[in-house]
C-alpha cells in the first residue's frame, strides 16, 4: 500500500494498495478486497480487516459500494454494515470514514476540499466516465459546502489508452463527453484514455488541482488487472478525514 497526505489544516489521507501483502491464493493473490470476484469470502474479510488495521481506522470504519458503473452518489455520516447500493461515489464530511473504490483497470477518482473538510470516492470505468461520474460527485460535495476551485484530485492507477482498445462507435461516444479520452492503442486501433478524458471533465468543472498515478493496471503485475487476467481480484483506493487528536 502507499499513502499519501495532503497538505492541510485537517489531515486529508489517502491510500491506494496493490496485490501484494495478503492471504488470498491464486487467481486472487494475494491482497484482493472485492468480495464479489468469487475469492474466498473468509481471505476477503482477512484482507479487509489488515487494511482497516494498517490504515489505522478499523475494518468497521471502511464503507464499500455496491458498483454498478453509474452515476449514483451517496452520502454518509456514519458507518454502514453494508455496501452502499447501487452507488459508484462516495461523499462524507464525518472524519474516521474511509471511503473505498475498488478497481481492476477503471479510474479510481479521489477529492478533496481540506477548507471545507469534505471528500468524495468515485469509481469511474467507462461507463462512468461517459455518465459523468465526476460531475455528480463534485455537485454533492459542493452540498456540503466544498468548493470546485479548492478540490483536489488523485487520479489512480488504472488502465492506460496504449492498452484500452475498444470499438470505433464506443471510443466516440465517449469522446463526445469527455474530450481527450480518444486515443490510438499501441496497436493503432481505436483506444480511450479514461484519465485524460476525466482531467477534462474535471477542468469544465473548475477543478484544476489533478494529480495522475500514471500506473497502467494492465502493464503492472503488482497490480489487478481484468483485462490482462479476467478471473482477478480488485486493489482498493480510500480516502478519508483523519479524525482530531
Amino acid at each position: 500500500m502507499s499513502e499519501q497526505q495532503a497538505d492541510s489544516t485537517r489531515r486529508i489521507r489517502r491510500v491506494l494498495s496493490t496485490r501484494q501483502g495478503g492471504v488470498s491464493a491464486a487467481p486472487y493473490d494475494a491482497f484482493n478486497l472485492g468480495d464479489h470476484v468469487g475469492d474466498d469470502p473468509d481471505a476477503v474479510r482477512r484482507n479487509r480487516d489488515r487494511l482497516g488495521a494498517a490504515i489505522g481506522l478499523g475494518a468497521p470504519r471502511l464503507v464499500w459500494m455496491e458498483q454498478v458503473h453509474g452515476r449514483g452518489v451517496q452520502v454518509v455520516d456514519e458507518p454502514v454494515e453494508q455496501p452502499a447500493p447501487m452507488s459508484d461515489a462516495l461523499v462524507s464530511s464525518t472524519p474516521g470514514l474511509g471511503l473505498s473504490i475498488l478497481t481492476a483497470d477503471c479510474v479510481p477518482l479521489l477529492m478533496w476540499d481540506d477548507a471545507a473538510g469534505v471528500v468524495g470516492a468515485a469509481h469511474a470505468g467507462r461507463q462512468g466516465v461517459r455518465l459523468d461520474i465526476a460531475r455528480a460527485t463534485v455537485e454533492q460535495m459542493a452540498e456540503l459546502g466544498a468548493q470546485p476551485e479548492r478540490i483536489e484530485a488523485l487520479l489512480g492507477p488504472a488502465i492506460c489508452g496504449g492498452c484500452y482498445e475498444v470499438p470505433p462507435a464506443m471510443q466516440a461516444d465517449v469522446e463526445q463527453v469527455a474530450p481527450g479520452s480518444a486515443v490510438r492503442t499501441r496497436q493503432g486501433t481505436s483506444g480511450l484514455d479514461l484519465r485524460a478524458g476525466l482531467r477534462a471533465q474535471l477542468a469544465a468543472l473548475g477543478v484544476h488541482r489533478v494529480q495522475v498515478d500514471p500506473r497502467c493496471t494492465a502493464e503492472e503485475p503488482s497490480l489487478y488487472s481484468y483485462r490482462r487476467d479476467g478471473r482477478t481480484g480488485r486493489q482498493v483506493a480510500v480516502i478519508w478525514i483523519e479524525e482530531p487528536a
